[in-house]
């Protein structure tokens, strides 16, 4: 008797899993068109197929959405808000005083500080926008790419400063040389 309850149990099992199985099977000819989670029919819509494809259908991004950073280096000031704020330090500037002013940003702000690096490690970023709303001449600002795939970790690592290693050297020279004090020679 209980061998035939758990053959019976199993032939129903077996049955209610086809059955789901066949549903979708059918429901496959149907083509889902992709919607974002601000859409009001976004969680009644079941049916059809449910993956998109990829790279040639993409799914809506929310205008809110957290992803990939981008710096306008032209914008920043270097004031390191950013890096300071960035809860897992992915964030890393280095500044070095100008002599002079060196130009104002899109916004009016005077630049004093060169960029000598701005670098943003995305695989360290947890996403969380902090660095954004801190940024006073908001140069830094949260894309909508959110598909970056690379071969190499080290890709991964933005760099956002234009300045090489030489210029660098060249501007901490300069503000070595203006910090010196001056010798009048005229009698």
């Amino acid at each position: 008797m209980k061998e035939r309850n758990d053959i019976w149990n199993s032939l129903i099992t077996a049955w209610k899993g086809l059955k789901v199985t066949l549903g979708h099977a059918f429901q496959a000819g149907k083509q889902r068109k992709p919607q974002g989670v601000a859409e009001d029919n976004y969680f009644k819509q079941q049916e059809g197929l449910v993956t998109i494809q990829y790279p040639r259908e993409k799914i809506p991004v929310p205008e809110t959405g957290r992803y990939q950073l981008h710096v306008e280096i032209d914008d920043c000031i270097v004031c390191d808000l950013c890096a300071k704020i960035c809860p897992v330090d992915c964030i890393e500037i280095d500044a070095i005083k100008a002599v002079e002013d060196i130009g104002i940003t899109s916004d009016g702000t005077k630049k004093r500080l060169h960029a000598a690096r701005f670098d943003i490690d995305m695989a360290k970023c947890m996403y969380c926008g902090l660095c954004t709303t801190v940024c006073p001449t908001e140069c830094i600002i949260m894309t909508d790419t959110y598909d970056k795939s690379v071969a190499n970790m080290h890709e991964l690592t933005y760099r956002f400063s234009e300045m090489s290693p030489e210029e660098a050297a060249e501007k901490r020279r300069m503000l070595e040389e203006s910090k010196k004090p001056k010798t009048d020679n005229t009698p």
